[in-house]
């Protein structure tokens, strides 16, 4: 019996596209890397099972830029999926690698108000794959694994350490970890989404 749903935040919640690209320009400007090149390079590593956009910082040798929180934003999909699985009676969390201050950015993009457990990283001081950061979270939500599924957009970060655990575990195919491969998945993944209304079928 499910009773809990976990999301990651960005490229789940909420569309980093923006935000990367941004970090991608900056990063190359004054330098003979074209955009095509990088894209082209995280996307193949992303395709080997890593994170392609550090992988491909690394590859390139670039000295990593800011991020732009102002460049992220939910998807058209995010607010009603989330009130249509309150409806349903499922309480919300968040497991998610985010920089301090996610509590207040949810509030911004005003998706607070569905969840009562933030488990991210910058405040807890674990940080995906550690399966200490899932752990945390069932303690603070006051459930098991079993009665728990966990919806992200990698993988490495999110699927591989749910399952280990005894989580259910949603992929959504989403940004550049789309690209992941399917192999890396096999055994982990219960179910694949393209979008977040798909959840409405499967919970």
């Amino acid at each position: 019996m499910i009773k809990r749903i976990f999301f990651d935040v960005g490229s789940t919640l909420v569309d980093e596209t923006e935000a990367y690209d941004r970090r991608v320009r900056e990063m190359i400007a004054g330098t003979n890397i074209t955009f095509k090149e990088f894209d082209d390079v995280r996307i193949a590593l992303a395709r080997q099972g890593q994170d392609g956009n550090s992988a491909a910082i690394k590859h390139f040798r670039l000295t990593k830029a800011p991020w732009h929180s102002e460049d992220e934003v939910p998807y058209s999909d995010t607010h009603s999926t989330l009130s249509a699985l309150v409806a349903k009676g499922y309480k919300l969390g968040i497991i998610a690698n985010q920089k301090p201050g996610t509590a207040e950015r949810l509030e911004s993009w005003g998706l607070h108000q569905y969840f009562d457990v933030i488990a991210a990283s910058a405040e807890l001081g674990y940080a995906k794959p550690d399966k200490e950061i899932f752990e945390k979270a069932l303690e603070l939500a006051g459930c098991t694994a079993e009665e728990s599924v966990m919806v992200g957009d990698r993988l490495d970060n999110d699927m591989i350490p749910a399952k280990a655990i005894g989580m259910k575990t949603v992929w959504i195919k989403n940004g550049l970890a789309q690209y992941q491969g399917a192999a890396l998945g096999k055994g982990v993944v219960d179910y694949q989404i393209r979008s977040l209304t798909e959840l409405l079928r499967i919970l």
